[in-house]
């Protein structure tokens, strides 16, 4: 058999302190950028107009934030969870610099830490990634951990060691331009920084279904190559027993529907944990809701940002939820995640001030 075959890498392939430059460069075009709004329904006014863009003090239009978190981070799939049973979580991501159509994207990783599952079947795998931008500006920097198959099950290494994580990104510079106006008839909605109060829940009433076409489309367009999103051959044979759906995606549609609640929050400025607490599959409704969490001013007049804390369920829409500690928690009794949430997303927002207000 030819050893030019790249099959991925598998737990015992990565060790404390791997470095890896991940390939595949990618130019952003503006059909990354239409295709996005088709697989999501995002509604950003933002990243929707070029004179939405320049009146709040752009330049042109930059694309949207998660949409460039998609396309850089599938840059690091092949070398990090081609072998991937699931990715399991993200925190300190921190989206340092705007992107734009045209500009290209790439990424290096740094193996963080490696626990390996008592089964002696899999293990997990932490990592550090830092994407750049053609003229090797930071654009992305965050950690992210993914479960592992091994590729020889009768061999324990025992090994433990796990990364701590901040609560929260730090604060530093939001380096976004002066806004210089916010036209609330362009963005759908009139409320500001000032109108959010901590603890205000926001029920999103949209609920958005997705179709194998939709998320085998949208892994592909971020050239997200890990087996289990698309071998359904191979997958028939597991306990999912279908193709498992990137949680990407899910990140994608629950910021689409939050716009409904906060529509000129157009940034993410940092996503400070993401847990995808149960699997989502073609079919399934996705449903969220959103509590302020914390309200927090960066030494600007024209913005500020919100700390938010999305739930994305499946199948079921927030309004039906009555038990308060189940809302607050999204889990039950026994501290583990209610068998509908499929997303718990605290991430941080900038919003402009009512003195932007056109």
């Amino acid at each position: 058999m030819s050893n030019k075959i790249n099959f991925g890498n598998y737990f015992e392939d990565f060790s404390i302190g791997q470095k890896i430059v991940h390939p595949l460069p990618r130019t952003i075009s503006e059909g990354d950028v239409s295709l996005y709004i088709a697989f999501t329904g995002s509604r950003f006014s933002l990243h929707s107009s070029d004179i939405v863009a320049k009146e709040m003090g752009y330049n042109k239009r930059p694309i949207d934030d998660i949409l460039m978190f998609h396309l850089t981070f599938g840059k690091s799939v092949q070398d990090i969870s081609l072998n991937a049973i699931a990715n399991l979580g993200y925190a300190e991501v921190s989206f340092v610099n705007p992107v734009y159509v045209g500009d290209t994207v790439s990424m290096t990783s740094s193996v963080i830490g490696l626990k390996e599952n008592s089964n002696g079947k899999s293990g997990v795998v932490y990592v550090h990634s830092i994407g750049v931008n053609q003229d090797g500006n930071e654009v992305l920097n965050f950690k992210r951990w993914v479960m592992v198959h091994k590729k020889d099950h009768s061999i324990k290494s025992d090994i433990n060691v796990v990364p701590t994580f901040e609560k929260s990104a730090p604060i530093n510079i939001v380096n976004i331009p002066t806004i210089k106006k916010v036209d609330t008839d362009a963005s759908g909605g009139e409320f500001f920084f000032e109108d959010y109060e901590v603890g205000e829940r926001l029920n999103h009433p949209e609920g958005i279904t997705i179709d194998n076409s939709d998320h085998t489309l949208a892994t592909k367009l971020y050239q997200n190559n890990a087996k289990v999103h698309f071998n359904d051959h191979m997958m028939k044979s597991t306990p999912m027993g279908q193709r498992l759906m990137y949680g990407g995606i899910i990140i994608s549609i629950a910021r689409a529907i939050s716009h409904n609640g906060l529509f000129n929050a157009q940034w993410v400025y940092a996503i400070n944990s993401g847990s995808h607490s149960n699997p989502t599959y073609a079919g399934d409704t996705i449903y969220a809701y959103t509590e302020i969490l914390e309200k927090i001013e960066v030494n600007r007049d024209d913005i500020a940002l919100l700390r938010v804390r999305t739930i994305a369920l499946k199948n079921q829409n927030p309004k039906e939820i009555e038990n308060p500690k189940e809302i607050e928690n999204a889990k039950g009794e026994d501290g583990k995640y209610l068998p509908n949430v499929v997303l718990d997303l605290d991430y941080t927002v900038v919003i402009p001030k009512k003195s932007t207000k056109k």
